[in-house]
């Protein structure tokens, strides 16, 4: 672990392993961490917040920081992708690009730093002027999946840091990897010591506390809806701000007038990116009637040409899920979907080699709407067809979620998706395409997908304080004579 600008073992010596979920092989080992080293992370980071230098620090010398991790992180892309290659079960092209995308969003969080401000009210009359202050936030406890461990890590960990906030890292206990390999290159870039720490092991033991810490001042999750639900019922004994990324059961809405092969392609890419295990991939295909045939035939012979394998094969497209629990969970689904009348028309079984967790990308028809396929997360590369009629009933479809974390509209019709844009309930909109990024536009959910937002200007706002400071310029008027 990370702890104070040192590497430890943490109090209980004891250590976790990390099989590849590709070939089931041990690959990575960290310590398992106890409550001591929780708080002695918290402690370290309240230290660094309160006496140490890095709030006080200008913009722009935190900024220069932060372009030397940038600098670093893509001069190591090589090995941290492979770290999240073995760790995670994804492909190595595409782990290998998830860190050169994390480069981005850490060298705009860096530019961004210098143009955090605040706001001056010179119209309140000759007496007073009244100035708007943004302040760190203070200690963030930062908790992250096993997903896309790093790069969830960098929407979040280098604005928190140009706000001038301290932090305490907790990775999933089984993708810890690659963000205890950034520590080192955040000690070579000189961020002061207490200013980031992490602490590995599982949730209960390490993440817990610092729900429960009333010495950190915001808590960002990324994770299930249970477990921003807990986040939720934790900060309500110190009234922690909190930032939440959850769930998400997002349409892919396919209009008759689209461009049917660069939709066929899209939502194959939508449902099967990291094995379908991507909080806004698409897992709902809600396609109008009248080439709801026709497209989902299209649609099945992309999905069976989609290359399963090995991970550390560089022409691999989707490789393997998280574990094996987690695989029994998705084909799960998948069975019980059929049992309730559910037709599968491509996958639904188990691939490739025993050694790893392989699943077929899967595509349903004749999917009722009480089905789970239809209503909960399932996390796997399965995608359920829903056709509609009419664009009324398509939004009615598409909004029938108790989340609203994103979706992707395919038409040519510009005004039905500018229509379809604003009434679809999602923090983010695709439109002829999809799980595009930037780290300049913020992310997050509606509904029971989350609160407030990450990266964009709104991710440093996002770890600030606004402060009013009213500034009385004239002599005073007594009020007692």
């Amino acid at each position: 672990m990370y702890i104070g600008g040192q590497f430890t073992d943490g109090a209980s010596g004891q250590m976790m392993t990390r099989h590849s979920p590709g070939h089931g092989a041990a690959v990575a080992q960290w310590p398992s961490g106890v409550g001591e080293d929780a708080q002695a992370a918290i402690a370290a980071a309240r230290e660094a917040f309160d006496n140490g230098p890095w709030p006080s620090l200008s913009a722009g010398a935190r900024a220069a920081r932060l372009f030397k991790v940038a600098d670093l992180i893509e001069r190591h892309a090589q090995e941290l992708g492979l770290i999240e290659c073995l760790e995670t079960g994804k492909p190595i092209t595409q782990a290998i690009g998830e860190i050169r995308g994390a480069v981005d969003v850490w060298r705009f969080a860096a530019g961004a730093a210098r143009v955090m401000r605040g706001e001056a009210y010179n119209n309140l009359g000759d007496r007073v002027l009244a100035i708007v202050l943004r302040e760190p936030i203070g200690v963030v406890g930062v908790i992250t999946p096993w997903n896309f461990p790093f790069f969830i890590l960098a929407e979040r960990l280098p604005f928190i840091l140009a706000a001038g906030c301290t932090a305490v890292v907790k990775p999933s206990e089984a993708t810890s990897g690659s963000t205890l390999k950034l520590c080192a290159l955040l000690h070579a870039a000189g961020i002061p010591p207490g200013v980031v720490n992490v602490v590995t092991g599982r949730g209960p033991v390490v993440g817990q506390p610092l729900l429960d810490s009333d010495r950190i001042d915001m808590l960002s999750v990324t994770g299930s809806t249970t477990t921003g639900r807990k986040a939720i019922e934790a900060s309500a004994g110190n009234i922690k701000k909190l930032g939440l990324e959850l769930g998400g059961k997002n349409p892919h809405i396919v209009f008759a007038d689209a461009d049917l092969d660069d939709a066929a392609d899209g939502v194959a890419f939508g449902m099967a990116f990291n094995a379908g295990q991507c909080c806004v991939g698409g897992s709902r295909l809600v396609v109008q009637r009248s080439i709801a045939e026709a497209f989902t035939e299209k649609l099945a012979q992309k999905i069976r040409r989609i290359r399963v394998g090995d991970p550390l094969d560089a022409q691999t497209q989707v490789g393997a899920l998280f574990d094996e629990a987690h695989m029994h969970k998705v084909l799960g689904y998948v069975q019980e979907g059929v049992r309730m009348g559910a037709h599968v028309v491509c996958g639904g079984a188990r691939t490739g080699d025993h050694a790893g967790y392989f699943v077929q990308p899967t595509l349903l028809t004749n999917v009722r709407p009480a089905t789970p396929l239809l209503r909960e997360e399932i996390f796997g590369p399965v995608l359920a067809v829903v056709p509609f009629d009419g664009y009324e009933e398509a939004i009615a479809i598409a909004n029938d979620s108790a989340f609203g974390l994103a979706a992707s509209i395919w038409t040519k019709d510009l005004s039905q998706a500018l229509r379809a844009t604003r009434q679809v309930r999602a923090g983010r909109v695709w439109v002829n395409t999809t799980l595009d990024n930037g780290p300049e536009t913020p992310l997050g959910g509606m509904k029971q997908s989350g609160l407030g937002r990450e990266a964009g200007l709104s991710g440093i706002e996002e770890y600030t304080e606004v402060k009013t400071a009213h500034i009385h310029l004239q002599a005073r008027t007594h009020w007692i004579a």
